[in-house]
């Protein structure tokens, strides 16, 4: 039925940039099963409490999480066994709404992977949702220190031959917000949990999301905070 009233639908918002750094859990992956089955095992394993253990994992590099939950000398083994948790599960994740499409839209060279998670997670994790590696991939292992830390967005847009200004980084997590904005980047949230950040431009997610060859645009039905600044 169309509109017969005049009502003109709300425009996208354009968002400009040159290159897009996603992090990848909640971003370009829906993982939470996964999370939550692996870490609570392994919270078992450890006699942690599983809803300590999760209250705190989310964009955190595994081994920073154990180092928080578990004594020194167990550090090593308690990181191998979420590890391998976590692989286990890695067939349990699918693609975010949006991102399949979006990504086939971006050329190659544009766009790239910052990850708390190790290398070989988060490739299995994307390799089961059907999504592909791009060339500029900062995992965990590639980093001494994990977000809230901004080296592996600096090395991303490094890696993209961008200065940060002209990356546009998209995360979920307060710290990987956070890490974005220290290094220098225009961040995009993702999901509500991100309106508890001060990320400009929050979105519900990425369905319908849209390159434009000079950024993304944004179907307005999705924001759920405006940015100073799009257009």
């Amino acid at each position: 039925m169309g509109l017969s009233d005049g009502t003109a639908l709300a425009p996208d918002l354009h968002v400009p940039a040159t290159g897009l750094l996603f992090d990848n859990d909640g971003v370009l992956v829906d993982s939470i099963t996964a999370v939550e089955n692996a870490w609570s095992r392994w919270a078992l394993a450890y006699d942690v409490l599983p809803e300590r253990a999760l209250s705190i994992v989310h964009g955190r590099r595994a081994a920073d999480t154990v180092a928080l939950l578990v004594p020194e000398d167990v550090r090593v083994e308690a990181t191998a066994l979420v590890d391998a948790y976590e692989l286990e599960d890695a067939e349990l994740v699918a693609a975010m709404a949006g991102v399949p499409a979006l990504l086939a839209m971006l050329p190659p060279g544009t766009w790239a992977v910052v990850t708390s998670g190790t290398r070989a997670l988060a490739t299995a994790r994307l390799t089961a949702a059907g999504i592909p590696v791009p060339e500029v991939f900062v995992a965990a292992e590639d980093v001494a220190v994990g977000k809230p830390d901004p080296a592996g967005y600096l090395a991303a847009a490094r890696g993209l031959g961008l200065t940060p200004a002209e990356a546009l980084v998209l995360e979920d997590s307060p710290s990987g917000i956070a890490a974005g904005q220290a290094a220098g980047c225009r961040v995009l949230g993702i999901g509500e949990e991100a309106l508890a950040t001060d990320a400009e431009l929050v979105v519900r997610d990425l369905a319908g999301a849209r390159w434009s060859g000079d950024g993304l645009l944004l179907p307005a039905a999705t924001v759920l905070r405006g940015p100073a600044g799009a257009h």
